[in-house]
């Protein structure tokens, strides 16, 4: 998305800086050293042989166990030890062969399997990971492998942290803007897009969607935290190993006037998971869209399929309005971010529902605050209040935007095959554009 200057309220009184946390790895290792020493020694004409046994020395290996469930307070260790190799007896021989000075090195443990949780259980799939606007790692976006340990859940909730080095603006004393510069490097004082996505498994079709589990935008420079219920799309992935990925459309400004020279977030999300007995009743999740819609775009078509013995379906339409193209009669501000714009979904090419996606809701986003002169939001502390609370299409700064939800018609969840949803964004300005994700959830009985 694009903004201007006049979108922040420049503040250079303040200094801020945070460190991350990066924790090492620790490892341990095995040392065996025989020694084996021959004195020979000439006294009157006798020759005696002398040697050392052999005594050889471990160190524990200790392998951290993955935390698995919220009960655990402690970190379960495993200690290995080698077996000590047989005192080693040197037999006296008129003429002995030297020995050799090492031991063939052992076999490495094997890795235990990792422990199931019987119960409820949290899986880190991010912790603590910086998302960078410059450089060669997470740059704009990061992946986190995890693995779902059961095909069944009563509740899957995902929870997420958003820190910054922005605010509280007592942190900018550790980290003073460099001469000229209005902020702090690492600092990112705008609203960006801010969304967490399952990517599609490696034998995927090619084309797949990925499925977007929430769409959010970061407040201008300020901390986060939310939570969104994905249970029905956990029981729909039946189990097994996948990809997250985050994205924060971060970005600089060398010269660190309207945000910092080097702008960055911190991201956690962790999976708190109740899993189930009982079979799911979700029959299938189907992504169908997940791209940015311009306005060289027309109607969009997707198929999906309605397995046998389906009850019911329902769709999750996100859309977001973003960018920076001339505005017109419908908007309040640089399109399409500040735009109404008519949204329709068809079904089998039948139009199933209208509307304007549209937040006037924004201002609630905005707790005025005082320090010293400076006067501003709470919950968005780099951002002029006027930009804050303008409504938007369909978005508000440090929010999360909730899916449309759409049930199916009757007469297409009792027919199973293949079936067509389109979806069509009239009048986008030039420049503008809106984020769309479709998912479809298929339930039995």
């Amino acid at each position: 998305m694009h903004h201007h200057p006049s979108d922040l309220c420049v503040q250079t009184a303040h200094k801020h800086a945070t460190v991350p946390n990066n924790p090492k790895q620790k490892h341990a290792s095995f040392f065996r050293m025989p020694c084996f020493v021959f004195f020979v020694a000439a006294l009157c004409g006798a020759l005696v042989h002398l040697a050392c046994d052999p005594k050889p020395s471990t160190e524990n290996a200790v392998e951290s166990a993955q935390e698995l469930t919220p009960e655990s307070a402690q970190e379960s260790t495993q200690d290995t030890t080698p077996d000590a190799s047989p005192e080693a007896t040197a037999e006296p021989a008129p003429e002995p062969a030297p020995e050799p000075l090492a031991e063939p090195t052992p076999e490495p443990a094997a890795e235990s399997a990792p422990e199931i949780p019987n119960g409820p259980h949290t899986l880190a799939v991010f912790d603590k990971i910086t998302i960078h606007s410059n450089g060669d790692v997470n740059v704009r976006q990061a992946l986190s492998p995890f693995r779902f340990f059961h095909s069944s859940f009563q509740r899957v909730v995902l929870r997420v942290q958003l820190e910054t080095t922005c605010f509280p603006f007592e942190k900018w004393q550790q980290d003073p803007p460099p001469p000229g510069h209005n902020w702090p490097p690492k600092c990112d004082a705008f609203d960006r897009n801010f969304d967490f996505h399952l990517d599609p498994a490696p034998d995927a079709p090619k084309g797949t969607p990925a499925i977007e589990l929430v769409r959010a935008i970061t407040p201008f420079g300020g901390p986060m935290q939310f939570q969104a219920d994905i249970t029905d799309i956990a029981n729909g992935l039946k189990g097994g190993a996948h990809t997250m990925r985050v994205n924060i459309q971060t970005y600089s400004d060398g010269q660190g006037k309207v945000s910092g020279s080097n702008g960055q977030w911190t991201v956690s999300a962790f999976l708190d998971v109740v899993p189930s007995d009982t079979p799911s009743r979700i029959l299938s999740v189907q992504p169908l869209f997940n791209h940015n819609h311009t306005d060289k775009m027309t109607r969009q078509s997707a198929t999906f399929t309605i397995p046998q013995g389906a009850k019911t379906a329902y769709l999750l339409y996100r859309v977001t309005g973003h960018g920076g193209g001339t505005a017109d009669a419908a908007c309040i501000g640089h399109a399409d971010e500040f735009c109404q714009r008519t949204h329709k979904l068809y079904f089998n090419d039948q139009l199933a529902h209208e509307w304007i996606p549209w937040r006037k809701d924004c201002a609630k986003l905005c707790t005025l605050q005082k320090r010293g002169t400076m006067e501003y939001c709470a919950e968005n502390p780099c951002g002029s209040i006027q930009s804050v609370r303008a409504p938007r299409a369909n978005w508000c700064p440090g929010s999360v935007t909730p899916p449309y939800v759409h049930l199916l018609p009757a007469d297409i969840v009792q027919k199973a095959g293949s079936h067509q949803f389109d979806y069509e964004i009239l009048g986008i300005a030039q420049g503008g554009s809106w984020k769309v994700s479709a998912t479809l959830v298929v339930i039995g009985p």
